[in-house]
């Protein structure tokens, strides 16, 4: 759901990596499903996640009883020193109006711009390191010789919703501009990296060009000015760290109130972007145009489900998301799907008793909640309202619908897995005032084969064999399966260096649309592994491909090592004239820099002979940086084409 403020370190380097190795200026080989051309003509674009831009001031606000006033272009998020001296003022000028989503009268912010943007949210010599988003990545850019204006970060303001982006701020009219603008400077398409909202915005950014641009150019469009789509820790089917942050608050380990994190929430109508909703559920536009302007060709909003929404339990999740109490009956009328037992439980309870209400996925998407709960929440009126005029009534999409594969040649859908992740809540009344009104009285845990409480109670629901990454269930994560055809080629291999020896291939495995296709694969103990999901054959020319890693947190998946290997083999695959394949092979994984070679104190000598050697430099200080590479990165990479 978000991006925590120390997430998304490395992953500059991801795409430094790949636009190193595209530096290369090799050809690429006549084939339909490869892009024709000089891969040093890439360029890299970069869509941050919820949280990881920052905010500066754009007003004049005199803070009483504080020594710091907020000034056009100070730091907003995230500038933790004014946010502890005068935490009022801070809150004016990041709070919205839900119902309109403007600024507050006396204080406005708007996103900063260019890659200063997405590196530190509050730089300093404490502060700085803890909130790291992508300087590391650009670090790694400057040391391999990446040009500048090769790597395009397209910042935006993540308070709001899709529409707004738009209207106010033109947004996706300046990104179609970015990819236009890249390919004439440098040539060739791009690569896109979004991490986890990042992705809705991707989304989003298609469907409104799908409107912009002519339907016979659209996937020309598309074609000419995007290579490769890379899609990490993507909520596909939304978080239900969404609705935990509008019913009590998320503080982002702020040192604020879950209240006033929640006042905050609430105001921003983006939260609602992340919102689980059910794969059985679709929302007809209300109507098709161009933001440009243009005649629109109205029709009715519809928002229906199969039958399948009705057969099955939970929406297709685990559990039930939210399971809330409230102190009497009469919210039941408008709660229309409560269950008969329910009903029936009630005609027997004493007047005034608490009553459980439990709602799935498509109830929270469709508002249900919102209605069964507005007699004891003063935030459910504006909850409903931004809801329906925001999303459900959105001019370009409904966002809360299944995820389609985009039409992008290169779809590769990456994500960590095998961790517990929340994925239900029980709330009750606290006896406080709003925003306090809510207290989560249990929370409903995934963990392998089972769903267990805060307490370590089993509960029941439909646990899957594989959890999701500590923040986005994996039901989630996961959904990006379904774009992979009826035959599915599995490698699952160690994460770590390996000689190919613990490599498992089954190749063609049947796997029906709808429904998880997993790995039946032995795993070593205390070994993380990377299992790859791979399909070139089912869309001609385009490639799908999804990647579980084990053990890989939702914020730092970015940062890690494995993953950057992975993408810059990939890349670099792709860029050779004489590949055998259309994936990279998982066969054998050594060291790839000088930094993955290291001293075994056991063999007294460095570790992979074959490829590491020792060699000390003026300045090294222990005996693995002298640990270096025998020969060239380029020549280790051949040996994976």
């Amino acid at each position: 759901m978000r991006a925590d403020l120390k997430s998304v370190t490395a992953s500059c380097t991801v795409l430094a990596v790949i636009l190193l190795v595209c530096g290369s200026g090799a050809v690429a080989v006549e084939d339909e499903t490869e892009f024709h051309g000089d891969y040093s003509k890439l360029s890299g674009i970069i869509i941050p996640g919820f949280a990881s831009t920052q905010l500066r001031a754009w007003s004049i606000l005199d803070c009483p009883y504080s020594p710091l006033d907020f000034n056009p272009l100070d730091l907003v998020w995230l500038d933790s020193t004014k946010l502890l001296s005068a935490v009022n003022c801070w809150f004016k000028c990041m709070v919205l109006d839900p119902y309109n989503e403007r600024d507050h009268p006396e204080c406005k912010s708007r996103p900063d711009s260019g890659l200063s943007a997405i590196t530190e949210l509050d730089p300093g010599y404490i502060t700085g390191p803890l909130s790291t988003v992508w300087k590391e990545w650009l670090k790694w850019c400057v040391e391999f010789g990446i040009e500048a204006n090769a790597i395009v970060a397209v910042p935006y303001d993540w308070r709001l919703s899709p529409t707004k982006l738009e209207e106010r701020d033109l947004y996706f009219h300046k990104l179609k501009l970015t990819f236009e603008t890249a390919l004439k400077l440098r040539g060739g398409p791009s690569i896109v990296f979004a991490h986890s909202m990042g992705n809705n915005v991707f989304r989003y950014f298609l469907e409104w060009l799908r409107l912009e641009i002519a339907p016979k150019h659209y996937l020309e469009w598309l074609d000419q000015h995007i290579h490769a789509y890379f899609a990490v820790g993507a909520p596909l089917l939304g978080s239900v760290e969404a609705i935990k942050s509008t019913l009590s608050g998320v503080t982002f380990g702020l040192p604020v109130s879950e209240g006033t994190a929640r006042l905050l929430s609430n105001s921003f109508a983006s939260s609602l972007w992340m919102m689980p909703f059910s794969k059985n559920c679709k929302g007809d536009n209300t109507f098709w145009t161009h933001f440009s302007g243009g005649a629109a060709e109205k029709s009715k909003h519809v928002y229906h489900c199969t039958d399948e929404e009705y057969r099955s339990k939970y929406s297709g999740w685990p559990t039930n998301i939210i399971n809330i109490e409230i102190p009497s009956p009469n919210g039941l009328d408008a709660y229309p799907s409560v269950t008969e037992a329910v009903k029936a439980n009630m005609t027997n309870m004493e007047c005034g008793l608490p009553t459980l209400l439990s709602f799935t996925a498509r109830e929270l998407a469709d508002g249900t909640l919102f209605k069964a709960i507005k007699e004891y929440d003063p935030d459910s009126a504006r909850m409903l309202h931004q809801l329906k005029k925001l999303y459900h009534d959105d001019p370009v999409m409904n966002p809360l619908t299944p995820w389609e594969r985009p039409p992008i040649k290169n779809v590769f859908c990456i994500y960590g897995a095998h961790l517990k992740t929340e994925v239900g809540y029980y709330f009750a009344p606290s006896g406080k005032p709003y925003p306090d009104n809510w207290i989560i009285t249990d929370i409903i845990y995934e963990t392998e084969g089972s769903l267990v409480s805060r307490s370590g109670t089993v509960v029941d629901g439909n646990a899957g064999p594989i959890t999701g990454d500590e923040t986005v269930p994996y039901h989630s994560l996961s959904w990006c399966k379904n774009w992979l055809g009826p035959k599915v080629n599995i490698t699952m291999a160690p994460q770590p260096e390996h000689d190919g020896s613990d490599v498992q291939i089954e190749l063609n495995v049947e796997h029906e649309h709808g429904s998880d296709i997993i790995a039946n694969m032995t795993k070593a103990p205390r070994v993380k592994y990377i299992t790859f999901y791979e399909d070139s054959e089912s869309i001609p020319g385009k490639r799908t491909a999804v990647w579980e890693l084990d053990k890989a947190n939702h914020r730092n998946i970015v940062r890690s090592p494995v993953l950057m290997r992975e993408l810059w083999l990939q890349m670099w695959h792709d860029i050779q004239p004489g590949e055998k394949s259309k994936f990279v092979t998982k066969a054998k994984r050594g060291p790839l820099r000088d930094a993955d070679c290291y001293w075994d104190y056991g063999k007294a000598c460095c570790a992979w002979q074959e490829y590491c050697e020792y060699r000390y430099s003026f300045g090294d200080v222990h005996l693995g940086q002298s640990c270096r590479l025998r020969n060239t990165s380029a020549n280790i990479l051949l040996q994976y084409i």
